[in-house]
């Protein structure tokens, strides 16, 4: 996939987020970075103790359990949310296309927080885990992506 020069290319997985501005041009792709965040998320024993509530029917004595809270999985969420009002953010102030990359879940989350401004721009998403790579490997992905695919 060739991406034009100033195309913002944004990296996320569940805990860091990378944001990219392409200095190249489309046969080249040079990510510079313009912003990163990341979070620690605790073990699941220091972010929530509590064992799963109980429910009793209302015929009966029968009784089941409340499914446990995935706090990881919540932690997440919580850091895809403030992702996509970053890029959010980035869309309204200019006119730039953007490229997301993330693994396949952490979209999920994206897609259902991102702004209008944000799915008009997005030119590709691509359900790879790429952050923790290199910024040329980034590079490569983007490049190596074939958008019919999708």
């Amino acid at each position: 996939m060739k991406i034009a020069h100033g195309t913002l290319v944004m990296a996320v997985d569940g805990s860091k987020m990378l944001l990219f501005r392409n200095e190249g041009d489309e046969r080249f792709i040079i990510l510079d970075t313009l912003s990163h965040d990341r979070i620690d998320h605790p073990s699941t024993h220091e972010m929530g103790s509590d064992a799963p509530g109980r429910v009793f029917s209302s015929g009966g004595q029968r009784r089941s359990a409340y499914e446990e809270t995935d706090w990881h999985e919540r932690a997440e969420e919580g850091f895809a949310i403030k992702a996509a009002d970053r890029l959010e953010r980035v869309a309204t102030s200019g006119k730039a296309d953007i490229v997301v990359l993330a693994p396949p879940r952490m979209l999920g989350y994206l897609r259902r927080h991102w702004g209008r401004n944000t799915r008009d721009a997005i030119v590709a998403e691509i359900g790879k885990d790429v952050v923790r790579r290199e910024w040329d490997d980034i590079a490569c992905t983007i490049a190596d992506h074939d958008p019919a695919v999708d």
